[in-house]
């Protein structure tokens, strides 16, 4: 919520000032301008265009010459990915792949065993069959 006040003719906004905050590539931008300003009276034109003090720039320029300003360029947030190594790519394939394999041939394993014991029984059966009708005649 503002607060205006009504003076006459005009009005003046009573709210409290916001620390103005400037980004690193516009405080590069400013020095490089202030760099390339030659004639005298460029660079309080300058300051004046942009609406800055001249504390501003003797502070970004001891940034600069420390190396803070650079160090202040954003970046993401959090660990820095790797560089992904196409043979560890491959080699998880790989080993998915072999994961797979051995299951399915576990699997099949299992139902030759299977089938092998369903065939002797079924031939105990056919045997033990015979013999009852050998027996029965």
């Amino acid at each position: 919520m503002s607060k205006v006040m009504k003076l006459g003719n005009g009005e003046v906004d009573l709210t409290r000032p916001k620390r103005r905050r400037f980004s690193v590539g516009y405080k590069v931008k400013i020095l490089e301008e202030v760099d390339a300003c030659a004639l005298p009276g460029q660079i309080a034109a300058l300051l004046r265009r942009e609406g800055i003090y001249s504390s501003n720039l003797t502070c970004w320029r001891q940034q600069r010459e420390s190396g803070a300003l650079s160090a202040l360029i954003p970046v993401k947030p959090g660990p820095k990915a790797k560089p992904k190594d196409p043979h560890e790519t491959r080699n998880k394939e790989l080993e998915k792949e072999n994961r797979t394999l051995k299951r399915r041939l576990k699997r099949a394993e299992w139902l030759l065993e299977i089938s092998k014991k369903g065939a002797e029984l079924m031939e105990k059966m056919a045997l033990g069959h015979q013999f009852e009708t050998e027996d029965s005649e």
